[in-house]
């Protein structure tokens, strides 16, 4: 049965010649190699030129630690802190004592305002 000419014939999302001469010349490309603390090895391509140098880490894709290009003393994991909560930085600054000082301060102040005396 005839399509009414409405089929393109050959032709989908993509289709068509692919060649150098309709992209245009690549960029001269090079691959640099880093590996990560974990052993695993990462090649980026990087475009070659005369102001153009290949950053000296890269983030590993797999596991996220930082890469190198010394497959021997890669780059050392960077090591995070974790979250401090408010009263923890407070407890940096502030010895038991002078916490006990402050909140016996601010107990009788409140027993103060409320009228009561404090005990």
């Amino acid at each position: 049965m005839a399509s009414g000419g409405h089929a393109i014939r050959g032709s989908r999302v993509g289709a068509g010649p692919m060649g150098e001469t309709e992209r245009g010349e690549a960029a001269p490309r090079v691959k640099v190699s880093y590996w990560c603390a974990n052993g695993h090895e990462t090649a980026p391509s990087f475009s070659v030129g005369e102001d153009v140098e290949a950053p000296v880490h890269w983030d590993c894709p797999q596991c996220g630690y930082p890469a190198g290009m010394d497959p021997v003393n890669p780059p050392s994991p960077v090591r995070n802190e974790p979250y401090k909560t408010h009263l923890a930085y407070v407890k940096e600054r502030r010895s038991e004592e002078d916490g006990a000082a402050l909140l016996a301060e601010a107990l009788e102040a409140l027993h103060t305002r409320r009228g009561r005396v404090a005990s």
